[in-house]
Order: C-alpha cells, then structure tokens, then sequence
C-alpha cells in the first residue's frame, strides 16, 4: 500500500456541464443518465460506430434525449477540428471520455480503427481539455493493460508493459499520453481500468450478452478451454458509481512520489489510476450456470481452445478507490445476471429470434 494521502473531499460541482465522449455506448450512456439523475447537465458525444449495430446505441440515446439539461452532439473525435469545436461550443469544466473501439479479439484482425479511436482521438481530446482549461478528465482504461501479468490481484502499482493485444496497448498509451499532458500542462486526468462490465443495455460482444442470446435462441456458445477462465465481472450500476465518485475528485499530485522509486499509480503530477472491478473472480462455467438458470434452459457447449490476446484470469485490486472514495461493489453475479436477463426479454420481447 502506498503511503499517498487520501484524496481531498468532493469538490463543489459546477454548473457547466459534463462532456461525456461515447455517450451512445453501454458505459457511457450508464453514466450520463446517472449524471442527469444527481441534477449535472450532460453534453453526450458519440458517432455511433458500426462495432456493432448501431440500433443499440440509438436506442440507450433515446432513454436520454428528452431530459431538459441533456445535449447530443454528433462528432468523430478523431477529427481534431470537430472534437475542438464541441469543446469551445459545450466549455465543460470536467471530461468523462468514454468513446474508445473496444474488443481484445476484434483489434487482431482490424488493427486500424484502434489508432484512430483509441490514439488520434484520445489526443484530440486531450488538446481539448488543455485548451478549454478543464478541472478534470476522467477516461477509460481496461484491466487489459495487465497484459501477461499472473500475479492476483491485478493491483495499480504493478507493470504493466507487456500487453497481448493491440487493444491493451492502445489503452497504456492512453495512459502514458494522459500522463504527459498533467506533467506539461497541470490537467488533472484519472484514468479507470475497468474490469468485465456487464448489465442491462450491455454490449453484444461480451460474454454475458453472448451467452444470454444464444441459450435464449437455443443455439451453441463457444466456451473457453473448458470454461476455466475467471474474470472479475463488474455490474454497470457498481462501475458507474465508481466513475461518479472519482469524478467529483480531481487527480492530485502525489507529495511523496519517489523518482527513485516511481509508484505507477500516482505521480508528481496530477495523475492516477485506479482499478474498477468486483475484487471478486467467476469462473466462467460458473457464470454460464447462472444464465441457463435465469433463462430456463440449458446450454449447448463447444469447447474451444483460450483465443489469442485473452488471459486466464483478472482480477482487481481495489482497496485504493475504496480507501479514496469509499467505493465498494454491491452487486453479486447472479443477481446482476437476472437483471440482465430481465432486461434482454423486456428489450427484444418474447421472440427472441431478433438479434441487435
């Protein structure tokens, strides 16, 4: 444990509104509608990415645009003039950037758009935040940067430099670039490396959602080296609060950073990184059990061997965030399961054949 003082108290929130990159996405929607709840005004940005269908995604948009302090701007953040221009037009005082292409299977056979998502955009947001002389950035990270590591739990302070994946690479040079910003420029920057989020509204690659549509339609799943593979899987209402909460406490220098001794999760300059997780493994015949018994039916297996970039398991160390802000997950697995499930049945109705 690291001897840096706790966090300072919330700061006041201001009346500008939040920016939230990625607004149309399973996070980022999550965010922005329990940032209108508390009474923030949201800008949301997004460009509605062909990842997967975008018909998702303007559905969760739709759960926003009639709230009276939310506004919708349609940008591709990879285009520094555009990112710029929402920038000067929204003067947010605090950043939640959540646009990223995501998908550790995806970016092995179309590498590109994880440089202009991930990299170019990252940049242009954070030329953004220098200019606009914003209080705080919050942005995503992933437990992917962890990479090879078998140490458990995956704590903040461990090294994170040898990723298995583009994505994962993507999402440490998010971190060093964040990094370098608060040391140049004094921009308060927190990044989350967010461990298995899952839950209603969720994205259709992910495990949970893979599995749910297909026993629902009676078709086979594809399981992972026999199912013994363990992720932290992390309920969207637990990350959400977690990203709430730290955005209310901008990064602050640590006084007792050791440049003979770098701790990674903190800085001399206004930089941190925390984990978001469960601190709580599954395995994942044990997650899959979970949904045949809320769906009622038992599912087809096809054993397949661990796909390249994917680990064995990951698990987070979060006593940082607790300690900080007093974070702590709420939500079991199988109760996050059956609220997934309840919400898949309520959102493709009782034919289940349609798939978003």
């Amino acid at each position: 444990m690291s001897n840096v003082p706790s966090d300072p108290a919330p700061t006041a929130r201001s009346t500008s509104p939040v920016l939230v990159t990625g607004v149309a996405g399973f996070i980022g929607f999550h965010v922005a509608r329990r940032l209108l709840e508390r009474g923030d005004a949201v800008v949301g940005v997004d460009n509605f990415s062909s990842y997967y269908d975008p018909a998702l995604k303007k559905a969760r948009l739709a759960q926003l645009e009639n709230h009276p302090r939310f506004q919708f701007r349609l940008t591709d953040l990879a285009d520094a003039d555009a990112t710029a221009a929402v920038f000067r037009e929204a003067a947010p005082r605090r950043v939640v950037h959540l646009a990223a292409q995501p998908g550790v299977r995806h970016s092995l056979t179309e590498p590109q758009p994880y440089a202009q998502t991930n990299v170019v955009a990252f940049l242009n947001v954070l030329e953004a935040c220098r200019h606009g002389k914003v209080d705080h950035l919050v942005y995503a990270s992933s437990s992917s940067v962890y990479g090879s590591n078998r140490k458990v739990p995956f704590s903040e302070r461990d090294n994170v430099d040898h990723p298995v994946s583009l994505y994962a690479a993507t999402k440490k040079a998010n971190e060093l670039m964040a990094h370098s910003y608060a040391h140049l420029y004094g921009l308060p920057a927190t990044g989350l490396r967010f461990f298995t989020v899952y839950g209603p509204w969720g994205r259709p690659d992910m495990a949970v959602y893979i599995f749910t549509d297909a026993i629902a339609r009676g078709l086979p799943i594809n399981v992972s080296n026999g199912g013994r593979v363990w992720r932290d899987f992390t309920f969207i209402d637990d990350v959400v609060e977690g990203v709430v909460r730290i955005l209310d406490r901008p990064a602050q220098p640590d006084p007792a950073w050791d440049a003979l001794a770098p701790d990674p999760a903190t800085s001399s300059a206004p930089h941190r990184i925390y984990n978001i997780g469960n601190n709580h493994p599954e395995e994942l015949n044990g997650l899959i059990g979970m949904i045949e018994q809320a769906v009622g039916r038992t599912a087809t297996r096809t054993d397949v061997p661990l796909p390249p970039g994917d680990v064995l398991e990951t698990a987070a160390d979060i006593s940082d965030l607790a300690r900080d802000t007093g974070f702590a997950p709420r939500t079991p697995l199988v109760d996050g399961v059956n609220r997934f499930v309840e919400w898949y049945r309520d959102f493709h109705g009782p034919d289940t054949g349609g798939k978003v």
